[in-house]
Formats: C-alpha cells, sequence, structure tokens
C-alpha cells in the first residue's frame, strides 16, 4: 500500500518529532576520556537530529521535548534555532540550582578508530525529558494544526514509563489525524532490557506505519532474528534482511515501509554502508558505500532517516528514498558531532553518483 501524505498547503509542520536532546563531550580527535584536558562540546539526539537535518534542507520542522530553563538548556536552544527548528511547544521547566529535580542529558563519547570502536557513557539520570507524563502536551490540538509527518523512537520510549505513555498519546493522535508516523527501533541495552523493548514496542505498533532500525534493533525489539549475520557485523547478507522483514510485515501487514541500514564493521574508522527499503511489497537497495571513511559515526542512523523522510515528502519514490537516505548517512558520518553538518545540494550530488574531486 503506497504512503499517503498530506499536502504541504494543508498542514502547518512537515515533520514534527519527540525525543531526548542531550549534550555530548569528546575528547578532540580520538582521545581518550578520561586523558583528555579539553572537551569538544556537541548537541544531539535521535529524534532531534532528524528534525535538524529537515530543517537545513528548508522544511518546516518542529522538535518537541521537555528542556531546563539555564544555560544548558538554552545551548540547545540556540542550536536548534540556528537550524530554524520550531521550538514553539518544547516544556520549559525552572532549574532548581543543582538539578535535583530536572537536568539537562550528558554523553561522553569517545570517537574510535582503526581495531578501538567509539564508546559512548550516559549521563541522562533523572532529566527533564525523561520526567514527561501524558497530558503535558495538547496531541489534539498540535495535530488539528496539520503536520505531514511525526517521529520519534526506541531511545525516548525508554527512558521511563511515562515517556512510553507520551510516545503511545502522541501516536494516537498523529494516527488518527491521519498523519505519517515513523518509529526508529533504536535499541539501547544500557536503558531497558530486549524483554521491556519487546512489551512496550508490541503497544505501539498498531499506530506506526513507516518502521526503521538495523540488525539488533528488529532483534532486541521486536524479536526478529536475521540469519547468517556475522557476530562482529563483517558481513551482512541482504537476503537475510529481507527474509527478517517478510517476517515483520506478515505479522503487522499495516506497516507500510521498513526501512533498514546495513554497517559491515571494517574498523572503526572504515565501514562498508548500505540501506534497503521495502515499500508497498517490493524490496530496493541503496547504492552501497565500499570502505566508508568515517570521522564519527554517531548519527548515521539518524542521517538515513532524514534521508528517507525528504524523500517521501517530496514526491520522490522508494529507489530515490532509499539513496538518499543512504547517501545522507554516508555524508553525515564524515563530520564529527551527531547533527548533520551538510547541505541538501551535497546530498543529492552523492546520491546521483557524483565524486569526492575538490570543487573550486
Amino acid at each position: 500500500m503506497p504512503v499517503k501524505i498530506k499536502a504541504s498547503g494543508e498542514t502547518k509542520y512537515d515533520i514534527l518529532t519527540l525525543g531526548e536532546c542531550m549534550i555530548r563531550l569528546s575528547p578532540p580527535g580520538h582521545q581518550r576520556i578520561e586523558l583528555t584536558p579539553v572537551f569538544e562540546v556537541w548537541v544531539g539526539g535521535g529524534e532531534y537530529n532528524v528534525s535538524y537535518a529537515l530543517s537545513r534542507f528548508g522544511l518546516r520542522a518542529a522538535w518537541i521535548s521537555r528542556l531546563v530553563d539555564n544555560p544548558l538548556g538554552w545551548l540547545i536552544r540556540n542550536h536548534a534555532r540556528a537550524a530554524g527548528i520550531d521550538l514553539s511547544e518544547v516544556i520549559w521547566v525552572p532549574y532548581d540550582g543543582v538539578g535535583k529535580k530536572d537536568r539537562i542529558g550528558l554523553n561522553f563519547t569517545e570517537v574510535g578508530m582503526g581495531v578501538r570502536a567509539s564508546v559512548t557513557l550516559y549521563d541522562r539520570g533523572h532529566s527533564a525529558t525523561s520526567h514527561m507524563e501524558p497530558g503535558m502536551v495538547d496531541w489534539k490540538r498540535i495535530f488539528s494544526q496539520g503536520v505531514r509527518w511525526f517521529h520519534t523512537g526506541g531511545i525516548f520510549t525508554a527512558l521511563s514509563p511515562g515517556c512510553a505513555a507520551v510516545v503511545k498519546e502522541a501516536m494516537q493522535a498523529a494516527h488518527a489525524s491521519g498523519t505519517i508516523v515513523s518509529y526508529d527501533l533504536n535499541f539501547r541495552s544500557k536503558l531497558w532490557t530486549s524483554e521491556q523493548a519487546i512489551a512496550t514496542t508490541k503497544e505501539l505498533i498498531p499506530y506506526i506505519s513507516v518502521l526503521i532500525g538495523n540488525e539488533e534493533d528488529f532483534q532486541k525489539v521486536l524479536g526478529f532474528q536475521v540469519e547468517g549475520t556475522d557476530e562482529n557485523l563483517k558481513s551482512l547478507p541482504v537476503e537475510g534482511y529481507k527474509a527478517m522483514v517478510k517476517k515483520v510485515v506478515a505479522a503487522y501487514p499495516h506497516i507500510q515501509v521498513v526501512g533498514t541500514t546495513l554497517r559491515e564493521v571494517v574498523s572503526g574508522s572504515i565501514n562498508n554502508w548500505s540501506a534497503i527499503l521495502y515499500y508497498d511489497g517490493q524490496f530496493y537497495e541503496s547504492t552501497r558505500y565500499e570502505r566508508l571513511e568515517i570521522e564519527d559515526r554517531v548519527g548515521g542512523g539518524d542521517g538515513f532517516c532524514s534521508g528517507m523522510i525528504y524523500a517521501f515528502l517530496n514526491g520522490m519514490g522508494p529507489q530515490e528514498a532509499v539513496n538518499m537516505g543512504a547517501a545522507h548517512g554516508a555524508l553525515l558520518q564524515t563530520t564529527r558531532g551527531d547533527t548533520s553538518m551538510v547541505t541538501l545540494d551535497e546530498v543529492l550530488h552523492v546520491m546521483k553518483g557524483g565524486s569526492a574531486r575538490i570543487k573550486r
């Protein structure tokens, strides 16, 4: 069944996302957390990254979350405003002076290379976003204004029972209004167990039209196995993925699109990168980026999400959607930080097979 998206003229937003945004602290280059005298400061979060990229690409993007009204919250606000994201529905809460009640979540990320993998250390407990509860956001009012696409994911859902309930509340309102609902499974073992993820996600599946994830996500969040995968992810069988996706849509026939990135880890700094897309009963494979040189892999999946969503919102077909998602994800990994620093023209250039030849 083809995806039916509302026309731009009858809506307020092209894309609305729900999720947490954190401040990331990283040692310069490929240094270690415990030895660095300096940290780089970045802003990012799974769902936030999607709104950020799509706003930079010229779409009417909004993001909903809960932030503390202090300089760390303002850092996130300023970063979002620089890209043109609408923050009018963000919930702001007062700062108590020490962060006992609400705080901005942090994460410390080492960027790996060679045989050393990238590592993320969370410091996100008791964050303002994790304290969201149903009723804090008037979802019916927001979706009555017209939203073409709503996106959220498993990271936000895993933060707390309240966040999981908010996701369901938002999805129900979006689904009732005819908005496309996409969900990035995004399993994080540090946030919850596979059993918790499966039980919670089963209640959300009825409202989801577009499902996104990698091999671990489908296994840990939905309970579907990809046969033939290498334990170290150095070899990913495309046919195994397709067989798994067929099982997903057979179990949940209302799901219209399934997108998955394929990352073969050659080393911490070189990956093979591609994606596949299931749409209206057929599979589409992206351009394959062999031995992609990576500056920072964090956010690659969000790059795929936002590229794919942009394509669908702009009337492109499924082959263009999977190619655009893979191209944007590949480009995003060539820069530091979680959010996209590339332009729409650069994505289209790579998507069409353009080279990295110097431009003068």
